[in-house]
């Protein structure tokens, strides 16, 4: 059934020039989201050119546009199949791509890796894969872009595949798909090509309509206490329902206590008598008992986050004061405040070349990514960034100010 309200959020990246703007201009064009207005001023211009019609025309036309003030954005590029709808994510670098998953402007829940059949792996295609390991993302499809330079070639194919499959294995992907494409004239984009008869897997877009939305709505209650307050003799707790729904006298758990609790009352503004609260609602509520209640506290559905004093994370720091391990630092996760340091780093990589600069080094300089253990002063609860992303990502800060970011990619223990 086709979800008007939902746009699964994608990431298209690749090595410059393999084609990612042509695919995303020819998804809009085989999806019908494209104005017809600007499909002929694209073909118009490639006429002029004496080209054919150049489906790349169309991230140009994007960015002029964003660069008058329109409002058009191509961090906000969306089409649809008969399926849902798709909202792609374009970071226009791997920094600023790794900056925005981090502080969550932008949330993938799904990639497209695109990699020109002829060139192969390249400099940009190994930091964007390592990226996306990074990030733990698991619905990852890779295009083989330009199948016509190699001629259709299925031994080509399947050669390029095994590197792809070889190389992904060590930034820890294992692709859902590789599939042929030419994004330029459309084959396998939308429609099977009838060039590759050797290839009978799905189409990109049939590819996309297999993966599945995270649906965090979907899962254990996640309710991070932001304030008290004490109103007509209640203590009322606000806060913002990050993951699940909450209902009225529903059985829950206090975190990090681990204390059994229920809720008396759900409070909202001018309005009575609420039973229930979704995902993305800020409310109050109030508890049955007396209990002992903070900002920073967690109220869960179940035991299933991690209640710790050691944090094993990716981290990028970006700040340009190097840190020295065991430097005080704060730990800031959804509404919790803790203060900790760096009590190991395992490894540190240059992003931009995907090297390993040095393993258990004792510092770490601006724009390194790392992979740390963080102990913290008191325990905090978190989850990994894949299940529910607000519990799974946090900011470190020295002095004030923000220094890094990072995010966690599983059990920690």
């Amino acid at each position: 059934m086709f979800d008007e309200e939902y746009a699964l959020p994608i990431i298209i990246v690749g090595h410059v020039d393999h084609g990612k703007s042509t695919l995303i201009g020819r998804l809009l064009y085989d999806t019908d989201s494209l104005p017809p207005e600007r499909y002929s001023e694209i073909k118009k211009t490639s006429e002029m050119l004496d080209k054919r019609v150049e489906f790349a025309f169309v991230m140009d036309c994007l960015e002029e546009e964003r660069s008058r003030g329109i409002t058009i954005d191509t961090t906000q590029t969306f089409f649809k199949t008969k399926k849902r709808r798709y909202v792609i994510i374009d970071a226009p670098g791997h920094k600023e791509f790794l900056k925005n998953m981090i502080t969550g402007s932008s949330q993938a829940e799904a990639a497209l890796l695109i990699v020109d059949s002829y060139e192969g792996i390249r400099d940009q295609t190994k930091r964007h894969a390592y990226i996306l390991g990074m990030l733990g993302l698991k619905q990852v499809c890779v295009l083989l872009n330009k199948i016509d330079l190699i001629q259709y070639s299925e031994e080509k194919f399947n050669e390029l595949k095994a590197e792809v499959v070889k190389f992904l294995k060590t930034v820890h992907i294992d692709p859902t798909f590789i599939l042929p494409i030419s994004a330029i004239s459309g084959e396998n984009v939308a429609v099977p090509s009838e060039r590759i008869p050797w290839f009978h897997g799905l189409t990109v877009l049939e590819a996309l309509d297999t993966f599945e939305p995270l649906k965090v709505e979907k899962k254990p209650l996640r309710f991070p206490f932001q304030d008290v307050y004490k109103v007509d003799g209640k203590k009322i707790i606000v806060g913002r329902v990050e993951a699940g729904h909450l209902d009225k006298e529903e059985g829950l758990f206090l975190l990090p206590e681990k204390k059994k609790v229920s809720v008396k009352s759900i409070e909202r503004f001018l309005t009575s008598g609420s039973t229930s609260a979704e995902y993305g609602e800020s409310i109050g509520i109030c508890l049955k008992g007396n209990h002992r209640v903070r900002r920073g506290q967690i109220l869960a559905g179940d035991l299933s986050s991690l209640i710790s004093d050691q944090i094993q994370s990716n981290i990028i720091w970006m700040d340009p004061v190097p840190y020295q391990t065991g430097t005080p630092l704060l730990f800031r996760c959804v509404t919790q405040e803790v203060p900790c340091q760096i009590e190991k780093i395992y490894k540190k990589f240059d992003p931009a070349s995907l090297e390993i600069i040095e393993e258990e080094p004792s510092t770490i300089m601006g724009a390194q990514v790392a992979n740390v253990l963080i102990r913290l002063d008191r325990e905090a609860v978190v989850d990994s960034f894949n299940t529910i992303p607000e519990m799974g990502r946090f900011v470190l800060e020295r002095d004030g100010r923000p220094v890094a970011g990072g995010i966690i990619l599983g059990d920690s223990r």
